[in-house]
């Protein structure tokens, strides 16, 4: 294994994966860290974590576990992996994870790009903007348990972090991985943000960063390291296509713009839906049970959701609490989820972070094989071992379509 990624989240996890596939590099993808030893056969393990909005002090410790795993089995360089809308809290969970990182490795440069271009993510000075808008004035502005209202990364990131955070502005990015390497040498010792608007930028910071024991951004970063790990003849790997048919749902519980688009569009295109309140759930109005029973009467995969508008999530939280909501409707879908499972579902797409991981953990998946790209940063995934084929999307990512190509790419609608 050559290189070992730590993902705050399962789809942000399956997102650097993916991009590691595309690139030729052999990935396995675990759910949590595994108690055995990684697969001899890849050039890259991604250990998924569910830790961007748990307590920091836990946050830290797991992944400080995931990355002495990674450490044993062999990897040379860690990468932290954290969403490309840097989704976090004054207090953390980015800075102090790098911190704990930095110091298992001993880095005492550490560089953070979230950049994604591919999907609308860019840092110019210092500022991370979502396509056109700068991060504050995006739709992350109403995340409902990570609102992102501050757009400069540099200052955002300090109220994380006792280090030094200094910067690398897009005019030296752009003159390459020496010019990279170089003024990166002068920085203060600590945490570095570094623009990037284009991909080549973020291939240049690849190549300058080779040779560094630790690298943390989104997954935009990976773009060019099966290149400068195996060289571009070693860059051969064909992720797998999908065939699986037969029932298959999709869950849910994002409340991006994005994802309430898809929404929207699924439904326009004659696919059936199904919403749940919140507060039918809170109230065991609406159990589990009873949304499985309808889900096993639907005639095609169905879509169950619960991604209502901010002004509607932000009452809600403000009648319960923001952790009881939360805590709420993933139990729903991870039950859900179990129940479809063990009544012989073996599509599932899921939209949402959290929804996601909820889903993973209740079917008690350990390792995921990546497959075939269904829209950028969401990949089809096998499951290592069992019949059962899966796609955790990021809220913000994917098109209109998502929903059905997504169906379509797990093997048939």
């Amino acid at each position: 294994m050559i290189l070992g990624c730590i993902g705050d989240d399962f789809t942000g996890s399956s997102d650097i994966a993916n991009t590691l596939a595309k690139g030729g590099m052999r990935v396995m993808q675990y759910v949590g860290v595994p108690e055995t030893e990684a697969s001899t056969d890849i050039d890259a393990a991604v250990v998924s974590l569910k830790t961007r909005t748990i307590p920091v002090e836990d946050a830290v410790r797991q992944s400080l576990d995931a990355g002495r795993w990674l450490l044993a089995n062999g990897c040379q360089q860690l990468f932290f992996k954290y969403c490309s809308t840097f989704d976090s809290t004054p207090e953390g969970n980015i800075g102090p994870v790098t911190e704990a990182l930095a110091e298992l490795v001993g880095e005492d440069h550490i560089v953070m790009c979230p950049a994604f271009p591919t999907a609308g993510r860019t840092v110019y000075q210092g500022h991370l903007f979502v396509f056109d808008a700068l991060l504050s004035e995006s739709g992350m502005k109403d995340h409902p348990l990570t609102p992102m209202t501050d757009p400069d990364l540099r200052r955002f990131l300090r109220l994380q972090t006792r280090q030094t955070v200094s910067h690398l502005p897009w005019q030296t990015i752009s003159k390459g991985c020496n010019a990279i390497s170089a003024a990166l040498a002068q920085c203060e010792p600590g945490m570095v943000i570094a623009d990037a608007i284009e991909d080549r930028d973020l291939v240049e910071l690849g190549k300058a960063l080779a040779s560094r024991k630790l690298m943390t951004g989104g997954s935009g970063l990976a773009i060019g390291l099966p290149k400068v790990h195996l060289g571009a003849a070693s860059c051969t790997n064909s992720p797998y296509a999908p065939t699986r048919t037969g029932r298959g749902v999709i869950l849910s519980g994002s409340c991006s713009i994005a994802t309430r688009t898809q929404i929207r569009r699924f439904i326009t295109d004659g696919g059936i839906a199904l919403e749940v309140d919140a507060r039918d759930v809170l109230s065991a109005k609406t159990t589990a049970s009873d949304v499985f029973n309808w889900v096993q009467a639907q005639s095609s995969a169905p879509l169950v959701f619960t991604s209502a508008e901010p002004a509607v999530v932000s009452a809600i939280q403000k009648e319960f609490g923001v952790e009881k909501v939360a805590h709420a409707v993933e139990g729903f879908f991870g039950a859900l989820a179990r129940n479809l499972f063990d009544s012989g579902c073996r599509r599932i797409v899921t939209a949402g972070g959290e929804t996601s991981g909820a889903v993973v953990l209740a079917l008690g998946l350990d390792a995921l094989r990546i497959g075939v790209e269904i829209a950028p940063g969401v990949p089809a995934m096998h499951v290592a071992g069992q019949d059962i084929h899966i796609a955790l999307k990021s809220g913000n990512f994917g098109g209109e379509s998502f929903f059905r190509e997504a169906l379509e790419a797990l093997g048939g609608v």
